[in-house]
């Protein structure tokens, strides 16, 4: 039985990700003080992804992890590929027109190409698998669903849809949970940590500078801002802020507009092949479309991968299996006999308007964060923007630079708690 360890951790916290990772990092921490172009505060998904996209347009690059390569949500989220950026993208109409909401979609199914690309050009083994099937608990979800396939068809998206009604439900999944859904070929699921580890190679063999346990202190901004660690110092001409729930007071005025949300996931012991065919007959990932969904899919074993119990008062679970296996076996009875062999957990950066926030600050200091559950499409195209606007292509960069996001009220003590009781008028409605 194995269970997620502290936040202080520089290794990393023990889960199913950490256990099948075909390849460890073994960056050293910084020592002395460097110059390069570009620094990079940050060893997930957003800062390697900007990293490679950098490196590619022949950029030096540093990069600074407090922990390890993948170590945050990264490298322990339920590794679902899913198309689309933000929960919907009406709401900034005013802000960013027509053009604008045109362009985020397009860039909902560009950051999973470029995870596909990615994964291709520098063969990373990362168990890669097509398929996502949109579960809907309520009627109201349906409709909303409905609304979502008309709205993909309208913006061109090109990758098979299929709505599933309740008479072939179980042609995706076995149970009696759901009404129906919506089956997208075009997204998928895949091991996140050996996608991170395999990206951060690739950008280390383009000449990446690459250093873990090597937590950043301070950034002095300025024409070349400086970046300072326990060991040393980075001075760049710009840097890239890819934190996100971990981010802590490095940037208090970013601090605020990002919340640690927890998140954690269980997985079974391998299951026989008859009974992983019998629960998801086309090996899919699965989301419901509640506030606190479950989320599930299997691994590459064979394991079922189940998560769930994203909540925002910032205390974990005592005991992660004890809150999620009930969960689970509502939705597969068929499970109650089967152990679980892993249990995890972590932060995810939640934002008020659930759509990622991007910028800068002082001009040469740029930042992405706040993915609400939704960052491994959306951290890689973060990765472009950034890479894009360093480069002087600020069209796109400025989509989502120009929509402003609201600090959490509260402060750090009661910014928490509060938005937890905010949470249960949500989950009130679900019930209905």
């Amino acid at each position: 039985m194995r269970y997620h360890d502290t936040v202080h951790s520089e290794s990393y916290p023990q889960s199913y990700y950490a256990a099948t990772a075909n390849q460890h990092s073994n960056y050293p921490r910084l020592a002395g003080n460097k110059t390069v172009d570009i620094c990079i505060v940050g060893g997930g998904f957003t800062g390697v992804a900007a990293a490679l996209e950098l490196a590619e347009r022949n950029y030096q690059v540093c990069l600074l992890e407090a922990h390890k390569i993948g170590w945050g949500a990264s490298g322990r989220n339920g590794g679902q590929l899913i198309r689309g950026i933000g929960h919907g993208t009406e709401p900034f109409r005013p802000i960013i027109g027509q053009a604008g909401i045109d362009a985020i979609w397009q860039m909902g199914t560009e950051g999973v190409e470029i995870i596909k690309q990615r994964v291709s050009k520098y063969q990373i083994d990362c168990d890669l698998k097509w398929g996502y099937f949109d579960a809907a608990t309520k009627p109201r979800h349906l409709r909303q669903l409905a609304d979502y396939y008309q709205e993909s068809i309208k913006h061109g998206y090109s990758a098979p849809l299929q709505w599933i009604g309740k008479a072939d439900l179980k042609s995706v999944i076995n149970t009696n949970c759901y009404l129906g859904g919506l089956v997208d070929i075009g997204s998928g699921h895949l091991h996140p940590l050996n996608l991170c580890l395999g990206e951060a190679k690739a950008a280390h063999q383009l000449g990446v500078e690459i250093y873990e346990k090597s937590p950043v202190t301070a950034i002095e901004p300025g024409v070349k801002p400086t970046v300072k660690t326990p060991y040393g110092q980075i001075q760049a001409k710009s840097v890239v802020v890819g934190c996100n729930a971990y981010l802590g007071q490095l940037l208090p005025q970013l601090a605020g507009k990002v919340l640690p949300a927890g998140s954690y996931i269980i997985a079974s012991e391998p299951l026989p092949a008859s009974l992983a065919q019998q629960l998801l007959p086309q090996d899919m990932a699965v989301s419901d479309q509640r506030v606190a969904l479950d989320y599930f899919r299997l691994s590459a074993d064979k394991r079922l991968l189940f998560g769930g119990l994203c909540h925002y008062s910032g205390q974990h679970p005592h005991n992660i299996i004890q809150a999620l296996r009930p969960n689970m076996l509502k939705v597969f009875p068929q499970l109650s006999e089967v152990s679980i062999d892993y249990q995890w957990g972590g932060y995810i950066g939640i934002g008020a308007n659930r759509m990622p926030q991007l910028g800068t600050l002082d001009q040469n200091i740029y930042y992405a964060q706040a993915y609400s559950g939704h960052g491994l499409n959306a951290t890689h195209m973060m990765g472009r923007l950034i890479a894009e606007a360093i480069s002087g292509q600020l069209e796109r960069f400025d989509v989502f630079a120009k929509i402003k996001h609201i600090t959490f009220p509260g402060g750090p003590l009661l910014r928490s708690p509060i938005l937890a009781l905010g949470m249960l008028y949500y989950r009130f409605k679900d019930c209905f």
